[in-house]
């Protein structure tokens, strides 16, 4: 059975985001170490490792990841912000080890209208240079994109361009978030179009790459190129696309965290996660 669990806040502490994804009945658990909008966060202190660690233990160690800041873009070719991305990047896996979380999902960043090609290049080599700089032992999950603007990783063929072409691929995975590539113009609607587009995946890239899961559906159209997200089966996938994901046995373990639309409680949250475990076979 999947790991089904949300992506919670860390207000107050990181530690208290166990308490919250208990609270909303979830089995996996996704976070940001830092506030996502600054460059330069605080490190991580000994008393937040040792809080962290007692917390998660007492989940009995449900699958965590973390998520990069948004301000990092690792396509980009302005020098200065290039250099801060790579720092940040570095920073967020020094920060993932002495939290001892092993999954880091990004995003592969913009190109700002020189071309997916030149991103693509240029992400890799500043991407291989942050994993060099931070020299951890932790997994770069690259998170498939809607395909907004200038944005790279909508296509499975950039994604796979990244991994076969940086220099420490043995570190890198994926993190497929449904929204994004039904955005993009995957299709996972129907059991022939969802087996389509991970046969597509998997021949591009590995499906075994596939480590990580963001569930979404969608409050726009297949191939619109536009990420906004909705709560599961209100939106354009629909609940069938979940039932075809949530049953493929090839994931039958693997951590599945919301990104859907939250309120000031974990109402929607629970209900969420009861719609896809309902739809478990």
């Amino acid at each position: 059975m999947p790991l089904l669990g949300a992506h919670e806040s860390v207000a107050g502490g990181l530690h208290l985001a166990f308490a919250r994804i208990r609270e909303a009945g979830g089995d996996a658990l996704q976070i940001f170490t830092r506030n996502q909008r600054q460059w330069k966060p605080k490190p991580v202190t000994e008393e937040e490792q040792t809080l962290f660690a007692a917390a998660w233990q007492e989940t009995n160690g449900i699958p965590v990841a973390s998520h990069a800041s948004y301000l990092v873009n690792l396509a980009s070719g302005k020098d200065e912000l290039v250099k801060k991305s790579i720092a940040a990047f570095a920073d967020e896996l020094e920060r993932c080890s002495l939290l001892n979380i092993d999954l880091l999902v990004m995003h592969p960043g913009s190109h700002g209208g020189d071309g997916v090609e030149t991103g693509l290049q240029r992400f890799v080599h500043n991407l291989d240079q942050a994993i060099e700089l931070a020299d951890k032992q932790v997994t770069v999950l690259l998170e498939t994109t809607a395909g907004q603007g200038t944005g790279l990783g909508s296509q499975f063929e950039e994604l796979a361009y990244i991994i076969n072409n940086s220099k420490h691929s043995d570190k890198l995975a994926v993190c497929v978030d449904t929204c994004h590539i039904f955005a993009a113009g995957y299709d996972i609607r129907s059991q022939e179009r969802y087996q389509e587009t991970m046969a597509a995946f998997d021949k591009l890239i590995g499906i075994e790459r596939i480590r990580f899961f963001h569930l979404n559906d969608s409050k726009k159209e297949l191939g619109c190129r536009v990420d906004r997200h909705e709560h599961i089966g209100k939106g354009a996938i629909g609940v069938e696309g979940f039932r075809n994901l949530l049953n493929d046995p090839r994931f039958k373990d693997h951590p599945m965290t919301l990104e859907t639309p939250k309120g000031k409680d974990l109402q929607e949250d629970r209900d969420n996660l009861t719609t896809l475990r309902g739809l478990l076979l």
